[in-house]
């Protein structure tokens, strides 16, 4: 990974003025959308088993492109689990847009007066791909972050979301693409290895193809439908990956109550 790291920021150095020059033209021509309202939800019979579910991160799990939580992510994921495991969940979202892995560990883990929960879910990676993080900094920096939650709320599951399909983005040139997209590819497969250092931590590695789920899941092959503002996930996109990190979860977790 080392290795391919070193000569992608070696062929990328003398394109970095251009590829700063494209992402500002990119951020300021998107529409700066509101992250979602509704933090705190339930799901499936109050008479079920309870499932607390944390869900913090970056963008992606703070909901910018839907306009509540209920119908984005964390409602989705909670629906899910909820009806497929026979489970009443409460799930709440910490999360914050433009956030990095540090920042997460730092800002948002401080905020958070519960210390109970039985699963959290973490999604990470699109910012700091963004601001070209390097793949030994960023294992590094996961690392301290899983060991802050494990010395904040103990030995809970921990699970992982899949890294932006930041390869996919309308919005983005094909510079951008190519460079920021495997790089986020790079910093998945390094928390990947780091995910395997620690007991009950989890990490949906698969790379997210818009064309494979058109063809897996049956769904419409427009790529304009899969984004809120062609970097943003839409409702769509929001609840398929809900669903597919839920049967990941399933797959890897005992949630049933004994």
């Amino acid at each position: 990974m080392s290795l391919k790291y070193s000569i992608g920021a070696a062929i990328t150095a003398p394109l970095l003025p251009l590829l700063y020059f494209q992402g500002r033209k990119v951020k300021n021509a998107m529409p700066d959308l509101p992250e979602a309202t509704g933090t705190t939800g339930v799901s499936g019979l109050v008479t079920n088993p309870r499932l607390k579910t944390l869900v913090i991160g970056e963008s992606t799990m703070a909901g910018v492109g839907v306009e509540t939580h209920q119908e984005g992510f964390a409602g989705t994921l909670g629906d899910e689990l909820a009806e497929k495991l026979d489970l009443y969940v409460h799930w709440h979202v910490y999360a914050k847009s433009g956030i990095t892995v540090v920042r997460v560990r730092d800002e948002v883990l401080p905020k958070i007066e519960d210390k109970d929960w039985d699963l959290i879910v973490v999604g990470i990676g699109g910012n700091d791909a963004f601001k070209l993080n390097s793949p030994r900094k960023w294992k590094e920096q996961v690392r301290c972050l899983i060991t802050e939650i494990r010395n904040v709320f103990g030995c809970v599951p921990v699970v992982f979301t899949n890294m932006p399909p930041i390869k996919e983005f309308p919005a983005f040139t094909p510079l951008m693409k190519w460079v920021i997209g495997n790089l986020v590819e790079l910093l998945g497969e390094a928390l990947g290895e780091v995910v395997r250092e620690f007991d009950h931590v989890y990490y949906s590695s698969e790379v997210i193809s818009i064309s494979d789920w058109v063809e897996e899941l049956k769904l419409e092959s427009d790529i304009a439908l899969y984004f809120s503002d062609g970097v943003h996930p839409s409702k769509l996109t929001y609840q398929t990956l809900a669903k597919q990190l839920s049967k990941f979860i399933i797959k890897q977790i005992n949630l049933s109550p004994a």
